[in-house]
């Protein structure tokens, strides 16, 4: 058993943000399941939102941050987040990060700032179209020269340990965690009071997704089985605009993209955006989401196009140079060709339930950025909110820890057991494995999509369940693999969605059912729910 004073798991800004400030205070272990820089900050690209400009104000990001909300945010939480963030953008400029500035007339700079669907001004701070790949770099190059912090890289969290889960009944907390080293197929049994959640999303639970191969949803599964309040997870964000082409394997086209005028058409040229919002493409991600799912339907047609032709070439490609080199190996220059664009899984809004420092409903346990439910984004995420949310509550979780009283750690709290596998052998039959993972990816795109209805969540529920015992009955008589373990923690977040999505009985925000395709402020409350 490895004993550390703070245990992170998950490599993002999050994570490391987290890891950097707590490891004043002892010794920290930040646990990743693929090597460090793999995260989903990494492929982030719009940028990070926080008022820096005179002309914007807190009271403005605030409101927009409510409206994009569709009346579920905890307003407390948003002003919170908000006011923190300028802070939490000079910690990441002191760490090395560099945003872009444009020149004045005077020959002074200042920060450029870019503009997205739902906000009423320009406050997104970007790297050209690669911010997370530089707030990622700075933040690593941080870590790597920091003494008090190790990174375990290739090792997954398996499962939460708990006083309930070791037979104790008087209370429960989070003592540690179980960890596989992938390399050599140990479980290891690595104990702290603090177990911090910085896991990422769930965006590979659906067939398209901008996500990487890593947003597993580990975190929220993990929680869950722990005994941890989950909330909101039946808002689940399609970005708007994902590339479309048979070769690509996911890629987001930024919203930025939008945000410097890029037009939304048909085939044919024609926009149509004006008949769904008045903003155009400058609506919130949900209302954009839906219009391309009913143009594609109610003409059949495969894809929609997002057209910025219009602007000077040279300004495309010095702003855009990540979207217009990756869209230039499938053979579209975007200076020239419309980009053909779908809706793609993008963003998980609920997860783990917490207060505004990240404290869960299990003491011990925190979890920050996505896998977080704060109430900062309610039923819809305002754009370029989440790497703000990530680094301002690494930053006040941290606070919050090691301004509280450690528990007296007792003998029976501090020896872990090993973990046993009992007669379990190896995997003979991957293939299963892989038609499980496939098959719930299929159904939660086609039943539990951007737009849904009972029927098709009560067929999802029903082959969940029975997906369910399939994989635990491969979980209890095989050794555990990363596979094994993300296609697990995979039924159970879809699991969750849609438990979630069948309890809200209106549609708000991400979630829209054609059974009640009304919002009822009656609804206007969290969907949280708890294993029993």
């Amino acid at each position: 058993m490895n004993e550390y004073d703070f245990i992170v798991i998950g490599s993002g800004i999050a994570g490391l943000s987290f890891a950097l400030q707590a490891a004043g205070h002892g010794r920290v272990a930040i646990i990743t399941k693929r090597a460090r820089a793999e995260s989903n900050t990494a492929w982030a690209q719009g940028g990070i939102a926080s008022v820096t400009s005179t002309e914007d104000s807190f009271e403005l990001h605030v409101q927009d941050t409510l409206e994009a909300g569709a009346g579920l945010c905890d307003e407390q939480v948003v002003r919170t987040i908000i006011t923190d963030g300028p802070a939490r953008i000079r910690e990441l400029i002191d760490f090395g990060v560099h945003f872009d500035e444009r020149e004045l007339p005077d020959g002074s700079h200042e920060l450029d700032l870019g503009r997205e669907g739902g906000h009423s001004k320009r406050r997104i701070l970007h790297a050209r179209d690669v911010t997370g790949r530089e707030i990622e770099g700075a933040l690593l190059d941080a870590i790597a020269r920091h003494p008090q912090i190790s990174v375990l890289e290739n090792h997954m969290a398996v499962d939460l340990i708990t006083l309930g889960k070791l037979g104790y009944v008087s209370s429960d907390r989070c003592l540690g965690v179980y960890v596989l080293n992938e390399a050599t197929g140990e479980v290891l049994a690595l104990r702290s009071d603090r177990v911090v959640l910085a896991t990422g999303g769930c965006g590979k639970v659906y067939l398209y997704t901008t996500n990487p191969g890593i947003a597993t949803g580990d975190g929220v599964a993990m929680s869950w089985r722990a005994g941890a309040k989950v909330a909101n997870m039946e808002f689940i964000q399609f970005h708007p605009t994902c590339l479309f082409h048979p070769e690509a394997r996911s890629f987001l086209i930024s919203e930025a993209v939008r945000g410097e005028g890029a037009r939304l058409t048909d085939a044919n040229g024609r926009e149509f955006m004006s008949r769904y919002h008045p903003k155009k493409e400058l609506a919130p991600r949900d209302i954009v989401a839906r219009a391309i799912d009913a143009e594609m339907k109610r003409t059949g047609a495969r894809c929609i196009y997002l057209d910025i032709t219009h602007k000077p070439a040279d300004f495309i490609r010095d702003r855009f140079p990540n979207i217009h080199e990756n869209c230039l190996r499938y053979g579209i220059d975007i200076t020239r060709d419309p980009i053909p664009v779908v809706p793609a899984a993008h963003y998980q809004c609920g997860g783990v339930l917490t207060d505004e420092n990240g404290a869960s409903s299990l003491e011990g346990l925190y979890a920050i950025g996505e896998v977080a439910c704060t109430g900062l984004h309610g039923a819809n995420r305002l754009a370029s909110n989440s790497l703000l949310e990530a680094c301002v509550l690494a930053h006040r979780c941290c606070d919050a820890i090691v301004s509280a009283p450690l528990t007296e750690k007792d003998t029976w709290l501090t020896d872990l057991p090993p973990w046993k596998s009992g007669d379990a052998v190896d995997v003979d039959e991957l293939v299963v494995i892989y038609h499980n993972w496939d098959e719930i990816r299929r159904l939660m795109w086609d039943y539990v999509g951007i737009v849904r209805t009972t029927k098709r969540l009560q067929r999802a529920a029903t082959r969940l369940r029975n997906l369910e015992r399939e994989i635990q009955e491969f979980y209890w008589n095989f050794k555990i693999t990363t596979d094994l373990l993300e296609l697990r923690n995979l039924a159970t977040v879809a699991g969750l969605i849609v438990d979630s999505a069948l309890l809200r009985k209106e549609s708000r925000g991400l979630h829209y059912t054609l059974d009640f395709p009304e919002t009822d402020p009656k609804c206007c409350r969290p969907t949280v729910l708890r294993r029993n």
